[in-house]
């Protein structure tokens, strides 16, 4: 192309007057043509990847990331629709894949589907993926839809059939969605033990997604502007044996992860030298100057995430016996006292740091926001400092040696309040100590790299599932319109400890027999408006406890280049579980 505006340059630069011209639209042209005919799509997630393999994912960055290669039976649409992947039609009462009694399910698998390495897909895989996914020395992340089942059976090489241990109203989760991804048997089978978090196949992902890995490089740099950030990168190149290969439009997706949502947000909104940015939390007056410029724009997707402060009812400064600490052996000396967590809970000022989100976040009173028909209408929540003052001092904690800091008993109301390394959060936790030192209650901010606090491994006790602090940070939610999986993390049985290699999905180790009730009646009942008002009930018992403190129903918010189409986020999968039909203009 280039070649050819020099020449017709050359031929009307003979007449003089029109060279000018010329070169002027060969600057405006030739770029655009050369970005239309780059065929490698750019993807940046300033928290890096740790692993590939979606069921040790430690948050929506592996999962992100493991997306591109894995694929679930079917996955769930922005209206909660069952759309197909693997499955070869969505089972229901009318096909007979769903049986009268809600106590089994059929899926039937589409034929002639491969892995990347040219072995074929069979019943055989999502058999093994089962039994993998709900071993307990593998220590999964996404077991939580898979408790239900008795049974899983390869019927044949592509029927499935799953029987659940009771009438299951929650059938269409296992196998779906991020926790639903298909791992390769005849790959994973040597490390469905305690190898599992360790395993080299873990970045070397074998999938039948559109791509598949070619290379995972540990150090990269990616040039921002006059930034130079340090990256992990990921390059995928086209799958040969994608059963819809005629529908990708790039041959190779470059992931990078590393810097930070501001260097994210610069990259793809002013910059342009990604196609895409995730998760750019920022504040939203920085996202609206960099839009300006007209190279990128910024999405922001209601979905199920709410910002909370989880507050830890066991006793991270004692140790037990075997070395470990935040033991349920141990209750926490101040966070079990209900009325200490009513009064942190009241002295928060949650519009204050909604603010800080812009359009992308609002004050929440609610745990479970999402789907709108579960947010439930009957919780508030207050700022009321002298409130919170005065249920603190009829409950005796007071400060009694006017240093301060209340106290009873001995023992200070002096927390250490973690959280990831990110701008908003640190200004969150700043809003957060001055409130409650305005109350009497000292705080110690900790700030640890995201690859840690959210990593799924055992191997450091600075992750949100050993929560060796007192107080912690995070954004979290349910990953389907059913959200049983999501609030079973409140269950005294999920507790997570050294015994489950910290697994469980209740880190705060909260327990209560009441909620455990309503939440195994959630798992039995089948009319749907009973089963919403038992999840209502859930999540109006864990605030009125004050079993943890929501702060803000955030959007997710990414950023795509204008040229970038296809994009369509759903608030139930990864962002990228359509990526075979992303394309340029």
């Amino acid at each position: 192309m280039a070649r050819c505006w020099l020449q017709l340059g050359q031929f009307l630069g003979a007449a003089g007057f029109l060279l000018p011209i010329v070169l002027f639209l060969s600057i405006l042209i030739v770029p655009q043509y050369a970005l239309s005919a780059d065929k490698t799509l750019k993807l940046l997630l300033w928290q890096a990847p740790s692993t590939l393999n979606p069921h040790l994912a430690s948050g929506i960055k592996d999962q992100t990331a493991s997306r591109i290669v894995y694929e679930p039976l079917a996955s769930f649409d922005r209206e909660g629709r069952l759309i197909s992947f693997l499955a070869a039609e969505i089972p229901a009462l009318e096909n007979g894949g769903v049986s009268a009694d809600g106590r089994s399910v059929v899926w039937k698998l589409k034929h002639g589907v491969k892995w990347s390495d040219g072995q074929p897909f069979t019943a055989k895989d999502v058999l093994f993926t089962y039994n993998y996914i709900t071993n307990p020395d593998v220590g999964s992340a996404s077991v939580g839809p898979y408790k239900t089942i008795s049974k899983v059976a390869a019927v044949d090489d592509y029927t499935v059939q799953i029987t659940f241990k009771d009438v299951n109203p929650a059938w269409a989760l296992p196998f779906v969605g991020v926790q639903g991804m298909i791992l390769p048997e005849h790959v994973f089978a040597p490390y469905n033990n305690r190898d599992a978090a360790t395993a080299p196949v873990n970045l070397a992902p074998v999938g039948t997604g559109p791509y598949r890995l070619k290379e995972f490089q540990t150090e990269d740099v990616l040039v921002i502007g006059e930034d130079v950030v340090n990256t992990v990168k990921v390059v995928f190149e086209r799958n040969p044996y994608y059963r819809d290969a005629g529908k990708l439009s790039f041959d190779a997706v470059t992931l990078q992860g590393g810097g930070d949502a501001s260097v994210a947000a610069k990259a793809v909104l002013k910059e342009g030298v990604v196609d895409y940015a995730w998760n750019l939390q920022v504040d939203d007056s920085v996202l609206k100057t960099l839009e300006t410029d007209g190279v990128g724009k910024a999405t922001v997707s209601w979905g199920s995430y709410v910002e909370r402060i989880m507050l830890n009812f066991t006793d991270p400064s004692r140790e037990t016996a075997e070395g470990e600490r935040s033991s349920v052996q141990h209750p926490h000396p101040a966070l079990s006292d209900r009325n200490v967590r009513a009064a942190l809970a009241l002295a928060i000022d949650r519009q204050k740091i909604a603010a800080l989100y812009g359009r992308t976040g609002r004050a929440t009173s609610n745990i479970l926001v999402a789907p709108a028909t579960f947010n439930s209408p009957n919780s508030e929540w207050t700022f009321d400092p002298d409130k919170a003052k005065s249920i603190l001092d009829e409950a005796g904690w007071k400060d009694s040696n006017r240093d301060g800091v209340r106290d009873k008993n001995g023992v200070p109301l002096n927390f250490l309040f973690q959280t990831t390394v990110n701008s908003v959060r640190q200004q969150t936790q700043e809003i957060v100590k001055a409130n409650l030192e305005a109350i009497g209650v000292k705080l110690e901010n900790k700030m640890i790299d995201s690859s840690i606090f959210l990593g799924s491994g055992s191997d450091s006790t600075n992750s949100r599932r050993h929560f060796y602090a007192d107080m912690e940070e995070y954004a979290y939610g349910n990953k389907s319109p059913d959200p049983g999986s999501y609030m079973v993390g409140w269950t005294c049985s999920e507790a997570a400890q050294k015994s489950n290699n910290w697994s469980g999905s209740n880190w705060a180790r909260y327990c209560n027999k009441d909620y455990d009730a309503l939440y195994w009646a959630s798992t039995i009942e089948v009319d749907p408006a009973k089963r919403r008002q038992i999840f209502v009930k859930m999540n109006d018992l864990l605030i009125l406890d004050s079993a943890a403190i929501p702060l803000v129903h955030w959007a997710d918010v990414s950023g795509t280049n204008n040229a970038l189409e296809g994009f369509g986020p759903t608030p139930w999968d990864s962002e990228t579980w359509n990526i075979a039909d992303w394309h340029r203009k």
